[in-house]
């Protein structure tokens, strides 16, 4: 069984910061990409940050310069760093990570169950 749980989410004033953590638990041998996503109500769920187990990463125009993507591989952590924030960001937010969990086992995508993130005066 593998869980990933999200936090950090909440109600915040445009212009204001959040950091979202996702932890792993579980059995796990080892955590390759981890991503966050945001699904807006009536839209499509939206990659807005990835990162390598080695640390390299990348960021949805919407979001680069404001938003930044980091891990613990020895915390099965990642978070996600949100500056200057807009109402636009309104969303729930995911966390993804592939996953396997015993040597030579299949490498599978896990998601978290999402953290609401308002941004609103």
């Amino acid at each position: 069984q593998v869980q990933l749980v999200e936090s950090g989410g909440g109600l915040v004033q445009p212009g204001g910061s959040l950091r979202l953590s996702c932890g792993a638990s579980g059995s796990i041998f080892r955590i390759d990409d981890m991503d966050w996503y945001r699904q807006a109500p009536g839209k499509q769920r939206d990659l807005v940050a990835s990162i390598t187990r080695g640390g390299s990463t990348s960021y949805g125009d919407s979001v680069r310069g404001r938003f930044t993507i980091s891990r613990d591989n020895a915390k099965n952590t990642v978070y996600l760093q949100m500056n200057s924030l807009k109402p636009e960001d309104t969303a729930v937010y995911y966390c993804k990570a592939r996953i396997t969990r015993i040597r030579y086992g299949p490498n599978t995508p896990y998601w978290g169950q999402g953290t609401q993130v308002t941004v609103s005066s």
